[in-house]
């Protein structure tokens, strides 16, 4: 059988793998971005604060991730909790990282002009730490994302959702008829989500972001 051949006769499932691969990167980011932007938030003011959460970050990031869900089986057992937990931890840096820069990029004097027109610092940051920050922000969500479609692979190996499953099988399988284009499915179905990924973050990108701090 060939690979055309092969993706006619399971197209149904692969197009299922691939809906809960992208269904746990998106909702994995969506965690990341909250705690990352926070984390940068609480930490950017502060040179200590800042090198300790950028460090504490790329820390998890040097753990290979077959380790990391290994860890965490004992703890969480089999299935999404472990999966969603190590692709929410592997997101962080990233954006973390971002965020911290373009806060502390924003142009003190728009800060001090908002100050001065009776902004409280809820205020200031919402309406315009925030909004300037957005575009490296945005950048290292980008990046986590492409990171995570790759590691999100390696779910299948606790019994996690995603094509990391039609890779696990091929390997697994190795010698047997379909087992390389298994593999090859697999690895080009996370290919084609990572583009569609961040082709939406492009358009994303020019929604959000104003032409002038594009430029």
């Amino acid at each position: 059988m060939n690979f055309w051949d092969f993706l006619g006769s399971r197209h149904q499932q692969l197009l299922t793998d691939a809906y809960q691969h992208a269904s746990a990167v998106f909702q994995c980011m969506v965690v990341a971005t909250l705690l990352g932007v926070l984390i940068g938030v609480l930490t950017y003011r502060s040179d200590w604060a800042g090198n300790l959460a950028t460090l504490s970050t790329s820390a998890i990031l040097t753990i290979p991730s077959l380790a990391m869900i290994g860890l965490l089986i004992p703890i969480l057992g089999l299935g999404v909790p472990p999966t969603v937990t190590a692709l929410t931890l592997y997101g962080l840096l990233p954006i973390v990282r971002n965020s911290i820069v373009g806060l502390r990029g924003v142009d003190p004097a728009l800060v001090d002009a908002a100050k001065g027109i009776g902004m409280s610092r809820p205020a200031r940051l919402l309406r315009v730490e925030l909004p300037l920050a957005w575009p490296p922000i945005l950048t290292g969500i980008r990046v986590s994302t492409q990171m995570l479609m790759g590691i999100a692979a390696i779910a299948a190996y606790a019994s996690g959702p995603g094509l990391g499953n039609e890779i696990f099988r091929g390997i697994a399988s190795l010698g047997s008829k379909n087992a390389l284009n298994q593999v090859l499915a697999g690895t080009l179905g996370i290919i084609v989500l990572a583009l569609l990924f961040d082709a939406a973050y492009v358009l994303l990108g020019r929604l959000t972001i104003p032409r002038g701090i594009r430029v």
